[in-house]
Formats: C-alpha cells, structure tokens, sequence
C-alpha cells in the first residue's frame, strides 16, 4: 500500500474517530441526569412516608431549628441531594439563616468565624455520621460534639443526622426533584 492510500484509507478512520470524540465530550457524564423523577415513593408507600414524618419531627425536637437546617443541608451537600438542599436552604431561611452562612456551608472549616463552636461540633458529627468513611464514627468527632451538646441532645442530633440521610437516600434513589414539594 502507498502512503497516500494508507492515509486515504486511514482519513474515515480519523473523521470517525473525531466524530466520536465529539459526541462523547457532548454527551453528559455518568452523574448528569436528563430525566426526570423514578417513582413517587411517598405516594407508593403512604405509611412509610408517615413513619418518616414522624422520625423528622422526633429527632428534631429540642435542637435549635437553624442548626436543624444546617445540619439537613450539610448532609443533603455530602449525599447530592439537590432536593433536600433546595427544601432545607428555603427552611433555614424561615428560621433566619443567612445568606452567607448558606453559601459557606460547603466549606465550613474553612469558614470557622462564621459558625459557632456547637454547631462546629454538630456539622463535623454530620460528616462522620453521613460518610462512614472508615466504617464508624470517629471519637474525635463524637468526643467534639459531646463537648457541647448534653447525652439527651446528642442523642437528638444523631437522630437528626441519620433521619436526614434517610430522606436523602428516598430523594437520590427516586430522582426527586428540586422545587417540587
């Protein structure tokens, strides 16, 4: 074969390979959804929804409902759950959160000055509840968030914390969407 057949030979070759590149630097990626919600699992299974109502109004009694929305936003960030970060960021406005607070959460060890100590504590035992990164919580987050919280309020945040990984996991599962309550 000469080099100019080789390279006619190998021109649809590389056009196809062009075209396929471009169609796949198009194409979303795994985590991009362009669909729209699975299943309205709330209406499907009516007495676990209730159940689930019940859970959120218990654990969160007795916490301080700006910290509340606080700790639902943080784990609705860590389990991408645009859902409840959209209900969550609407609620903690209602209980006179601010604007800049919001916007720092996603990165609020490094924007200490604007959180107090307690809810320091209260989000760093959200990670460590929410990820289970090394299989457990650790002590150090426990130990920090016992400093500041009684063994009756602790025992409310974590309830607090693992109602809210519960609802992100019926929002992320079932594709709810953000906006639509």
């Amino acid at each position: 074969m000469t080099t100019q057949t080789a390279q006619t030979a190998q021109a649809p070759q590389t056009a196809q390979a062009a075209q396929a590149t471009q169609t796949t630097a198009a194409a979303p990626g795994p985590a991009a959804h362009q669909h729209g919600p699975r299943l309205p699992w709330a209406k499907l299974a009516p007495e676990v929804y209730k159940a689930m109502i019940a859970l959120d109004a218990a654990a969160k009694k007795g916490l301080e409902p700006a910290l509340v929305e606080l700790v639902k936003i943080r784990a609705s960030q860590l389990n991408h759950c645009a859902f409840c970060i959209d209900m969550h960021i609407t609620d903690a406005r209602k209980a006179g959160e601010t604007e800049q607070r919001i916007y720092l959460l996603n990165a609020w060890e490094e924007a200490t000055a604007f959180y107090s100590p307690k809810e320091q504590a209260a989000l760093a035992l959200t990670e460590a509840v929410t990820l289970l990164t090394e299989g457990f919580v650790p002590d150090a987050a426990y130990d920090r968030a016992a400093v500041h919280f009684g063994q009756a309020e602790l025992a409310q945040l974590i309830a607090l914390i693992s109602t809210i990984n519960a609802w992100n996991r019926f929002g992320v599962s079932t594709r709810m969407a953000p906006g639509q309550a």
